[in-house]
């Protein structure tokens, strides 16, 4: 079910921006494959594969 993934939006170990999505039984379903020094460059890159934030 839809509702019950979650994204997140955090800081690497190298203080760059990543996003990550998670379906509800845990696993790990998307993640960006880098890292971005400007959290808007992150938000629009995790838009682009689906995110609603």
């Amino acid at each position: 079910m839809a509702s019950r993934e979650k994204w997140e939006i955090y800081k690497d170990k190298a203080d760059l921006w990543r996003w990550r999505r998670t379906a509800g039984n845990g696993n790990i379903i998307g993640a960006s494959t880098q890292g971005y020094v400007n959290k808007a460059d992150c938000v629009s890159n995790a838009k682009a594969h689906g995110y609603r934030g």
